[in-house]
Parts: structure tokens; sequence; C-alpha cells
């Protein structure tokens, strides 16, 4: 057995929250070496990296510990790079979270914080969640394409928000405030579009949307509540569509959105679950995906939950939701 499968493999993005993670990472390492957590570090150079170094290192060294520091699309990363290895099945893998920054919309549902000495000792603890992982197939100039996600996907509006904030991340620009005002310019700027969706081989909706998200967990989009009732471990996904509104009803409406109240209050807004999902534009391609801040194209998309197949470190396994 190789010695690496005791240890923690920790994988760290230096330019998640506009460069915080790797001002901030000196701190995190020492936390860790102070309370005594065996691991060795990795740090990404680049988009994508991060799907490199889990797949090759768990393949390579047999890490069965890994852990992903930084926000949601290190997770992804991750994750991705842990389901594209053949050598350990994910079921025995163990994948730990050091959330770094305020978005992190996996964390929520958990209840993780941003305090980097407990989510360490949440990590020491290990103690373990069987959680869900979606599959999506898209197509790319042609070419079929596969992505994991852990906790959401969203299309629409959504995938605009991520777009437009992704190119102000690469311009050094962030934060709370800056994606709120992101996603009010999208708002009134976003042209709803038709889909065609399929739960389960059953076509549920045909229509025009402003959005729609696919989750695991609860938060999607930077804390809001897009799936309120979602349970990231009873192999269903939640799919919450909100269908054309008009704007300003929708803007008057975005505190609900935060709390997942809006759900109820809304009249366009409805919900499903389901363990295949089948999302179609029309016309044809014209719709984009993001899954966890990675844009992700063309329609057809299609979903199929893998139900309790990674262990995810948690604050308490008995969590209700």
């Amino acid at each position: 057995m190789d010695g690496a499968t005791d240890r923690w493999l920790v994988i760290v993005n230096p330019k998640a929250s506009i460069g915080k993670c790797g001002k901030d990472w000196p701190e995190i390492k020492q936390l860790l070496t102070d309370e005594g957590i065996a691991f060795d570090a990795v740090l990404t150079e680049h988009p994508r990296h991060a799907i490199d170094l889990a797949r090759d290192l768990v393949t390579e060294k047999g890490y069965r510990k890994i852990a992903a520091v930084g926000g949601d699309g290190t997770n992804n990363e991750v994750i991705n790079g842990l389901f594209t290895q053949q050598r350990i099945p994910t079921k025995d893998l163990r994948m730990g979270i050091i959330p770094v920054g305020t978005g992190n919309d996996w964390r929520r549902t958990f209840g993780l914080s941003v305090d980097y000495r407990e989510n360490i000792g949440i990590l020491k603890r290990e103690q373990l969640f069987l959680h869900d992982v979606g599959k999506v197939t898209y197509f790319n100039d042609g070419d079929t394409q596969v992505r994991y996600f852990l906790n959401a996907a969203g299309t629409g509006l959504n995938e605009m928000v991520c777009n437009r904030t992704n190119r102000l991340k690469s311009q050094g620009k962030g934060g709370s405030v800056r994606y709120m005002l992101s996603t009010a310019s999208c708002l009134f700027s976003f042209e709803c579009v038709r889909i065609k969706l399929t739960v389960d081989d059953q076509e549920v909706f045909d229509g025009e949307i402003l959005s729609l998200s696919v989750g695991n967990g609860k938060y999607n989009g930077g804390g809001m509540m897009m799936m309120p009732k979602a349970i990231p471990n009873d192999g269903l996904f939640d799919i919450t569509v909100v269908k054309k509104v008009g704007m300003l009803k929708f803007a008057a409406s975005i505190s609900n959105i935060y709390d997942g109240t809006f759900v109820d209050k809304l009249k366009e807004v409805t919900t499903f679950r389901g363990k295949k999902i089948r999302i179609i534009s029309i016309p044809a391609h014209r719709l984009l995906l993001e899954t966890e801040g990675e844009t992700l194209t063309n329609s057809p998309f299609d979903f199929e939950i893998l139900p309790q197949s990674i262990n995810m470190v948690v604050p308490d396994t008995n969590i209700k939701f």
C-alpha cells in the first residue's frame, strides 16, 4: 500500500477569490501543520490544472484523501479529476474542502463557515457523508463531452451571469457587490430562450425560460437558494425552472431568491425531481450551461445522477436538510 494513502493531497488554487487564496495559503498551510495533519500540497498553475493534478496524482501515487482549497470552481475541477481516474473507486475516496472567499455555494448547504481554523478542524475529524455527483453530457464543436459536478449546474440567466462574472474575475474584479451588479445588468439584457425539458424520459416542460437550475445542493450563483428542497444524497436532482417573467417582477423578488421562498411565491416558478434530465434549446445549440463556474457548450444537455458516489468530509454526518 502506498504511503500516500494515509496523507492528504491538498490541491490549492492560488488565484481563487481574486488571488486571496494565494495570499492566505501560508496561513492555511501553517494551520494544517499545527493540527498535525499529514499532507502533500500542490498549487494549480492554470485553469483546469486541478483536474489533471487530482486525476494524475491519485492514479500515480494512490492518494485516497484529497482536499480542495479555493472556491466552487476548484471543487469542480477536483471532482472531475477524481471521476476521470481509473485506479480507485470514487466511493473509496475522501474529499475535504477548505473554502476561500465568500461565495462557495456547496459549503452553504452543509453549514461550513469561511473560518480556516474551523474548517481544518472539520478536515481532521473526517466525518463522512456519502454524496451524490451529477454527470452531464454535452456537445462541444460536434464532439461529445462529459463533465461532473458536485453541487449544481445552471442555464439561461444563470449561465450569462456566470460568464460575465468570470470575465470580471479575469480582470481582477470581484466580490459580492460586483456579483450583484452583474446579476442586475444581465437581468435586464437577457433574452428568454425556449427549451424542452425531459425528466426521467417524460417531457415536463416546453416553453420560454429565464433560468433553469439543476442541483444536488440548495445553492447556486453565489448564495441564491435555487433548489431549497435539495438533499445531496437522495439519488435525485432538484430542478428549478423560472419561466418567462417580467424583469421588474423578478427583480422585486431577489430577496426571496436568496432565502428560497421564491419557489412558492412566484407563479412563474416550477420545480421537478428526477434521476435523468435532458434539456434541449429551440433553436438547437442556442443554450449554454454553467457547472460551478465552468461554461459548457452546447445543448442538448443530458444529466445523470451518480448516487452516493463520493465521501465528502462534513461538519455533521447527521445534518438535517
